[in-house]
């Protein structure tokens, strides 16, 4: 009996070593980087391996992906519209931790702005139904420094005479819950692109147009 007893105490106490290094360890930061990615005027052209994709141009969004974790109603409501993910910023950085960046390849148009290809701060205006996409070239930290009170860290120290482009975006709202913000490319063309934005309940669009 003390020999099945023994036997069976092993048998737990291996079954819960077990169980306890089933569980994977994640190391994540608490918004973890995304990309977002569009190649755009390139063609289709037949190899001995099948069809190749050349020519194309990069449009790149690089930035921070924060999660609801719980949270309702993000954005708010009223006066109090945007101030929980702004941060105490005047503008929304589309993101968390670093400033997000739009990286091209391809000269484009937004707003009836030519951008010629090159890499741009990504932010948005923020108000009830009515957003606007505001691309800049204002100089960035490479790490935080709270005594830096002109170069961009997030959207601290942002500045509008820096702004390139600003274009309003199409707001919508949505039955599901996004719970991680997420920025893609949907809908493009040998001459357009549209950028979405979706997080909670709220989707919204901007158009790229690919400049000749």
């Amino acid at each position: 009996m003390l020999k099945i007893l023994t036997m069976t105490a092993a048998s737990v106490m291996l079954a819960a070593t077990v169980t306890a290094q089933s569980v994977p360890e994640v190391k994540l930061p608490p918004s973890p980087a995304g990309q977002a990615s569009v190649q755009v005027g390139g063609t289709w052209t037949k190899s001995d391996d099948g069809q190749r994709y050349q020519g194309g141009k990069w449009i790149v969004v690089d930035y921070g992906r924060p999660l609801l974790r719980g949270r309702k109603n993000i954005f708010g409501s009223g006066a109090e519209y945007g101030k929980a993910v702004l941060d105490g910023t005047a503008i929304w950085r589309a993101g968390a931790n670093a400033t997000t960046t739009l990286t091209t390849q391809a000269p484009l148009m937004l707003g009836g702005k030519r951008l010629e290809p090159g890499i741009y701060n990504v932010f948005v205006d923020l108000k009830p139904g009515a957003w606007t996409l505001v691309l800049t070239n204002q100089p960035r930290q490479a790490k935080y420094d709270p005594n830096d009170k002109v170069n961009l860290s997030g959207a601290y120290n942002y500045n509008p005479k820096f702004d390139v482009a600003r274009v309003p975006m199409m707001v919508d709202s949505v039955d599901y819950s996004v719970e991680q913000l997420m920025i893609t490319f949907i809908n493009a063309t040998d001459t357009s692109v549209v950028m979405a934005m979706a997080w909670e309940n709220t989707v919204a669009l901007a158009t790229l147009e690919v400049a000749k």
